[in-house]
Parts: C-alpha cells; sequence; structure tokens
C-alpha cells in the first residue's frame, strides 16, 4: 500500500515562499512519476506540477511557470514543491500524488492518470 504524506504548508505573506514536501511509502517511489495538484474552496482541483521518475522531466501549469520548481530525491523518497514568488491566488490545499503507471516518460497533467494521493496541507497566502 502507498502512502504519501504532505507537509510544508501554512500561512505566508504575498511574496513570500514555502516549501512543500511529499513522503511516500514503499520502495518503488522512484520508479513513478509524481505530481502536485491544488483544490481551492468551491473549485476543481487543479494541476500545479510534475515530474517524471528520474527527475528529468518536468511539467508546470501556466500559472506557476517561472515561480515553483518541482524536486525528488529518490534516495529519500520524498518529492519537494519550491514555490516563490506567491500569490493570494495560489490559496489553497495542495496534494501530492504517484503515477498509476511506471516509467512514464512525460510526466502527466491529468488528475485520473495518478493512483494514490496524500491528504493535503493547506497553503494560505495573505494579501
Amino acid at each position: 500500500q502507498v502512502q504519501l504524506v504532505e507537509s510544508g504548508g501554512g500561512l505566508v505573506q504575498a511574496g513570500g515562499s514555502l516549501r512543500l514536501s511529499c513522503a511516500a511509502s514503499g520502495r518503488t517511489f522512484s520508479s513513478y512519476a509524481m505530481g502536485w495538484f491544488r483544490q481551492a474552496p468551491g473549485k476543481e482541483r487543479e494541476f500545479v506540477a510534475a515530474i517524471n521518475s528520474s527527475g528529468g522531466s518536468t511539467m508546470y501549469a501556466d500559472s506557476v511557470k517561472g515561480r515553483f520548481t518541482i524536486a525528488r530525491d529518490n534516495a529519500k523518497n520524498t518529492g519537494y514543491l519550491q514555490m516563490n514568488s506567491l500569490k493570494p491566488e495560489a490559496t489553497a490545499l495542495y496534494y501530492c500524488a504517484r503515477d498509476r503507471s511506471a516509467y512514464r516518460a512525460v510526466p502527466a497533467k491529468g488528475p485520473g492518470l495518478y493512483a494514490y494521493w496524500g491528504q493535503g496541507t493547506q497553503v494560505t497566502v495573505s494579501s
């Protein structure tokens, strides 16, 4: 059973930074892409960023390009999302997720392609 646990959320002023972490259980973390998604109250869950199993390919939502960076440390079974220049519209519950398929070369944006999800960590950006 795969478990994902997010941490690092909190309250930050606009323009500030946060780094989210996603700790994964199991020995197969390094074989799967992982992604970050977010959901604000009253809105649908949306894609934020994703990284393939090796870390060699990344994808970002247009709204976060240049400000957010996704990374992973396979030796630690942990993924990260560095968020800089945060804006109030980034306020949401942030989830990490693990791909359904191993060794996907280009990480997926669609939430339906992810099989395992964490419980989320809240990010609140004040103006």
